[in-house]
């Protein structure tokens, strides 16, 4: 069975211990990119990483796009919501159906 694990600073990432998912608290970009690497590596099917993260190793994250796993979640962290989680929904729709059918055709 895949594991999951959630990467993001302390305070994010060890409340999710409490639903049993694996954390990895860190504190800098490179310390996530390199804990992500590893995740990906051991067999962790999804991973969750906090936007305040994620939006800083973007590039390195769609490396993993077309692969079966990991699935890469971005979710909010305890400093707010980049909006980088949405966008990744939206983009996923228009790409399988066409249109932009979330926020109507202005965004």
């Amino acid at each position: 069975m895949a594991k999951i694990g959630v990467i993001g600073d302390a305070q994010s990432a060890l409340g999710y211990k409490a639903f049993g998912l694996d954390a990895f608290p860190v504190t800098t970009a490179e310390e996530a990119l390199h804990t992500l690497r590893r995740l990906a590596k051991e067999d962790y099917g999804i991973i969750y990483i906090t936007e305040r993260f994620c939006k800083d190793i973007t590039k390195e994250i769609s490396e993993y796009v077309s692969m079966k796993t990991p699935a890469i979640i971005p979710i909010p962290g305890v400093d707010g919501n980049y909006g980088i989680g949405i966008a990744g929904v939206k983009k996923s729709v228009e790409r399988a159906v066409g249109a932009d059918i979330l926020f109507g055709g202005d965004n």
